[in-house]
């Protein structure tokens, strides 16, 4: 399971009254999240290219996991603080705290630029995960 999917489906389903807690490890390791819409754009661009050349496609910035849980609790009128619980078993033995990207060739070789913030990334992944919720109940009721 993805922290940032268990994070977007864990927030909705707090807000909807589903769960009060959500329980997640390391809050500070920080990932370089980004909209795979954006991806395929670039996977497009590099198949319009004569040759085949080898690419990294990321936004080149990093976000914590803490701030996942700020942008997707804040999106739904809650505190990450009220709900987020750190619980040790989710801890990586080996775990990287920081993972960036570098995209510059891609920017450079493609014009290819990731278009989505952090924030629309998070926020497309909450709602999405609330629409899905609610279907249930409604298919529930």
């Amino acid at each position: 399971e993805f922290v940032t999917r268990k994070i977007s489906y864990g927030a909705a389903s707090i807000k909807l009254g589903l769960e009060t807690k959500l329980a997640l490890g390391n809050l500070d390791s920080k990932r370089d999240w980004g909209f795979a819409g954006d991806y395929v754009e670039a996977m497009w661009l590099m198949l319009q290219e004569d040759s085949p050349d080898d690419y990294v496609i990321c936004t080149g910035e990093t976000h914590s996991v803490r701030e996942f849980c700020e942008v997707a609790f804040g999106h739904l009128g809650l505190s990450y603080e009220d709900h987020v619980e750190v619980d040790e078993k989710f801890f990586r033995p080996a775990e990287v705290d920081l993972l960036v990207g570098d995209y510059s060739k891609a920017s450079s070789k493609l014009q290819w630029a990731p278009k989505t913030t952090f924030e629309q990334l998070v926020t497309m992944m909450v709602d999405a995960d609330m629409a899905l919720l609610e279907g249930r109940l409604k298919g529930l009721a």
